[in-house]
């Protein structure tokens, strides 16, 4: 129900962070470069989360193929905004499109799509607000990688320690590790085409 999307994240005045798993060929270039580079591509969607915790659910805490890295990517609020405004549901929702018809034509000619999924807990079940995912299209990831990305951290030992002390029963001490997040100011003009 859209009256429980809420987008919450880690966010300072002039940025905001994302999360993204990925193997090392890609998580090693990018901490290095402190940008992404080959072998990752700008030729395909990218998705971004601002939830730790729906990547950890969807990583399975680094322990799944090709997403056993765990990047913070801090982008510009700008960029976040920018993305947000030229987005797209996934699936058609009356009070965001006007008709299925007009969904169809919109999405196939996105250039960002954005899907709500039920946000997560820190043992992965479902939670009673959705969080958002933001899936990148060709034509922005370029400016995502060039002009958003203003800095990007390997949290993998952290997610590592956590997933130990979730292992040995400590969710307390886990809890504290995982990154601050509270809601978002997402701005009134951009709530309706969110589906918020």
């Amino acid at each position: 129900m859209p009256g429980s999307r809420e987008v919450r994240a880690d966010y300072d005045r002039a940025s905001i962070v994302m999360y993204q798993a990925y193997p090392d060929a890609i998580a090693d270039v990018a901490v290095k470069q402190q940008k992404f580079g080959p072998p990752f591509s700008v030729g395909r969607m990218t998705w971004i989360k601002p939830s730790f915790l729906w990547l950890m659910h969807r990583s399975n805490w680094g322990r799944k193929s090709g997403q056993e890295r765990t990047l913070a990517v801090r982008i510009r609020r700008e960029g976040w905004h920018e993305a947000l405004s030229l987005a797209v549901l996934t699936s058609f929702e009356p009070g965001a499109h006007g008709s299925p018809e007009q969904w169809r034509r919109e999405f196939d000619a996105a250039q960002v799509h954005v899907q709500w999924d039920p946000e997560r807990s820190l043992r992965g079940a479902g939670l009673p607000h959705d969080s958002i995912q933001v899936g990148l299209g060709r034509a922005v990831i370029s400016r995502y990688v060039e002009s958003w990305t203003v800095s990007i951290e390997d949290l993998t030992p952290r997610v590592q320690k956590i997933r130990r002390l979730l292992d040995e029963g400590k969710a307390d001490a886990a809890a504290r590790l995982c990154p601050p997040e509270r809601v978002y100011p997402v701005p009134p003009e951009l709530i309706r085409r969110l589906g918020m």
